[in-house]
């Protein structure tokens, strides 16, 4: 997809950082005791029937109660790090795991299940547990409506996940979405410029924009609005695109030439509604060769003349670079801004003030489901659930509690009397 290499790097890391939290999760995989009203009676909750999966030899894998087998539909623009979001927890809770990558990433996912299969197989486990299949729409549509597929973790646009949601609750499996993302950050007037600006260029323009969790709209306090962005255009504009395997590289191109349409509708919308472009709206032309004729655009900043969340200019995610600024003068009206779009997935204020803190992440705070503070919307770890509210989706991938999705839960009343009493103090029993 042309990710610059110190991003792809970074991806690969993200795989064996969430493969080394599967290994110490598989061991902390805990539910819960419950007192009961019954005496000499508890109840359990989680999934804790243990069980052997797999005994070769001496070797005994013990793992929760699995679903069985868990689908995984990833997107282009992490070919690989979102599956091993999705496989290491799925195999840590004993589940079979099946890939179908986008067709664009097809190379990359055959080179990953090869790896995978063979660290299964050196330690006594079918490489099959980890399958792959690859193809286009039809495939997918095959596995969405498999009732052999327990479960499916999608990642991709609102349109195609409202379709994949559906078609697999109407069979009553299990479904996790991740979808579109129109993340705002929020720069407050008391924010250390030296560490949002740099935060919001990476947010804005990684990966060419082309991240769920990409900063799509900047809201800045009426006091600093020329300092912020005279500093953040200058940074812009020293943006170049270039080979994404040169480490000097921060630019890469737009995945597809559909895409680069897309980036020019939106440029084309903001134009026709009086937004001013402060720097970019084009695409590049005449760049040396071989990057001439690539998908590369210039990294866009439009001023619309005002903010209503309501305006497609506002409440549409682009996958592409493009960042719309909007000026406040209170921090309500900000997370009004914040949580008048469809989308929910990360959010980002910039501030000293506890108090603005205390109203960002309370009940009338942000409503996504990443509410960051002091960190930018885009590069999120590990160790955190991963995952949006609205029509972001449902379900969390990655950290937290997020392993719970890929296990079977069920509540265990254990009775270790004598007796066998009714809950409620129910009395049922032939009259003398």
């Amino acid at each position: 997809m042309g990710k610059i290499r110190t991003e792809g790097v970074g991806e690969v890391q993200e795989f064996v950082d969430i493969a080394d939290y599967a290994v110490g999760l598989s061991r902390m995989m805990n539910g819960r005791v419950v007192a009961s009203e019954r005496p000499g009676h508890s109840i359990l909750e989680g999934s804790f029937f243990q069980q052997d999966m797999f005994r070769t030899g001496t070797n005994t894998t013990v793992v929760p109660n699995p679903l069985g087998v868990v689908a995984v539909l990833s997107a282009f623009n992490f070919p690989v790090a979102v599956y091993g979001w999705n496989l290491a927890l799925s195999l840590a809770a004993g589940n079979a795991t099946l890939w179908k990558p986008s067709p664009s990433t097809s190379l990359c996912a055959i080179a990953v299940t090869k790896i995978v299969a063979g660290v299964l197989e050196r330690n006594g486990v079918p490489g099959a547990v980890a399958g792959l299949v690859t193809g286009g729409k039809d495939v997918g549509v095959g596995i969405v409506e498999s009732k052999h597929v327990d479960m499916v973790s999608f990642t991709g646009s609102e349109a195609v996940g409202r379709q994949v949601g559906s078609t697999v609750q109407s069979r009553f499996g299990k479904v996790l979405l991740e979808l579109g993302g129109n993340n705002a950050a929020v720069v407050m007037p008391d924010a250390d410029l030296d560490m949002v600006v740099p935060s919001v260029f990476f947010g804005a323009i990684g990966t060419a924009g082309q991240r769920c969790t990409s900063t799509r709209r900047l809201y800045l306090h009426s006091s600093i609005v020329q300092a912020f962005l005279s500093r953040l255009e200058s940074l812009y504009q020293s943006v170049r695109p270039g080979d994404p395997l040169d480490p000097a590289t921060l630019l890469g191109p737009l995945h597809t030439r559909a895409a680069v349409d897309i980036y020019h509708n939106a440029v084309e919308r903001l134009q026709k509604t009086g937004a001013e472009i402060l720097t970019g709206g084009a695409a590049y032309r005449e760049l040396p060769a071989p990057l001439n004729g690539g998908n590369f655009v210039m990294p866009t900043i439009a001023i619309p003349q005002a903010v209503d969340v309501k305006d497609p200019v506002w409440s549409t995610e682009t996958f592409a670079p493009v960042l719309c600024v909007g000026v406040f003068d209170e921090i309500e009206q900000a997370i009004e801004w914040n949580n008048g779009v469809p989308q929910g997935l990360s959010s980002s204020l910039w501030t000293r003030d506890i108090r603005n803190v205390g109203k960002w992440i309370g009940p009338a705070g942000s409503d996504a489901g990443i509410v960051n503070v002091n960190v930018g919307t885009s590069g999120a770890e590990i160790g955190a659930a991963f995952g949006g509210n609205k029509s972001t989706g449902w379900g969390r991938e990655s950290g937290g509690d997020a392993w719970k999705q890929y296990v079977r839960w069920s509540a265990c009343t254990l009775n270790f009397s004598d007796a066998a009493p009714l809950a409620q103090g129910v009395q049922f029993s032939n009259p003398a």
